[in-house]
């Protein structure tokens, strides 16, 4: 019990060295991984559309 209430002091006090990002830069942040990820979406799907197109040429041409 002794090793558990050492660990959760250390938890406590390491925690009042946290800085925590501001409210505009969580904003940005939120909005870079919004925009990151519909691109990334959005050339996923262009590239499974582009496959799928090559394989059923592909299946038809034999």
């Amino acid at each position: 019990m002794k090793n558990i209430t050492e660990f959760l002091k250390e938890v406590y006090a390491e925690s009042k060295h946290i800085t925590w990002p501001t409210r505009k830069q969580t904003m940005y942040f939120t909005i870079a991984v919004l925009a990151i990820s519909v691109i990334i979406a959005y050339y996923l799907g262009l590239l499974d559309f582009l496959f799928s197109k090559g394989v059923e040429r592909a299946l038809l041409l034999r």
